[in-house]
C-alpha cells in the first residue's frame, strides 16, 4: 500500500492509531446522554478511566450483570477519579443507542459513570486505537495514558470468573494515585469487536 493512500485512509478515520502508555491521551469531545458536549480536557488535572462499552456485547454483560463494572465505578469516584463511559458502535450496529434510550439504560444498569459519551462516526475509539469492548485506559493528571487493555485477566464472558480475577484496571488506578509507575501498563484486550462504521 502506497504512502498516500494510507494518508488518506488515516485522515478518513480507517486505520486504528494505537496511544501507547507513556503517551498523551488525545483529547476529544463527544455528546453525553444528555446531548451535551463533554471534553477529556474538562478534568484535566485528575485521573481518568476510560471504558469503551456495547451494552449488548456478553463480555460487557459480564461485568454490568454481575455489578463488577459498577463496583469499580463506585471505588474511582469515591477515590475523586473520573470514569467515562464511551459508546463507538455505529447506528445500526450492535450497541448503538439514540440518546434517549442511553440515559434509561445508565439509570437501569446502575452505572455509576460520571459520563456515557456517543462515538458514532468512531473517530475517537479510533484515534485511541479501541478494538474490544470492554477496553480499558487509565490516564494520569498530567494527561498520559498509564495504561492500556483489558479489565482482568480472565478472557471469558462467565461471571463466576470474575472473583479470581486480577483486576488490572484497580492495579493500575491505586499505583497511579499513589505516585507510583504502572505494573503492567499494558495488556491484550479481550470482548467484542467495536462495531464502528464503514
Amino acid at each position: 500500500m502506497n504512502k498516500s493512500l494510507l494518508i488518506l485512509m488515516a485522515l478518513a478515520g480507517f486505520l486504528h492509531a494505537d496511544v501507547d502508555p507513556g503517551q498523551p491521551a488525545p483529547d476529544f469531545t463527544l455528546p453525553n446522554c444528555e446531548g451535551k458536549q463533554t471534553s477529556l480536557s474538562d478534568f484535566k488535572g485528575k485521573v481518568v478511566v476510560l471504558e469503551w462499552i456495547n451494552l449488548g456485547c456478553p463480555f460487557v454483560k459480564k461485568h454490568y450483570g454481575s455489578g463488577n463494572m459498577q463496583g469499580l465505578q463506585k471505588e474511582a469516584a469515591e477515590k475523586g477519579v473520573v470514569w467515562i463511559s464511551i459508546c463507538s458502535s455505529a447506528p445500526g450496529k450492535q450497541g448503538h443507542m439514540a440518546v434517549d434510550e442511553v440515559a434509561r439504560s445508565c439509570a437501569e444498569n446502575g452505572s455509576k459513570a460520571a459520563a456515557y459519551l456517543l462515538d458514532e462516526d468512531g473517530k475517537v475509539g479510533r484515534a485511541y486505537g479501541a478494538k474490544r469492548t470492554p477496553e480499558m485506559y487509565v490516564i494520569n493528571a498530567d494527561g498520559l495514558l498509564v495504561y492500556h487493555g483489558a479489565i482482568d485477566d480472565k478472557k471469558s464472558p462467565d461471571p463466576a470468573e470474575i472473583a479470581d480475577a486480577k483486576n488490572y484496571v484497580r492495579a493500575a488506578v491505586e499505583e497511579t494515585l499513589a505516585g507510583k509507575a504502572v505494573s503492567v501498563p499494558s495488556t491484550e484486550a479481550y470482548g467484542c469487536s467495536i462495531k464502528y462504521g464503514n
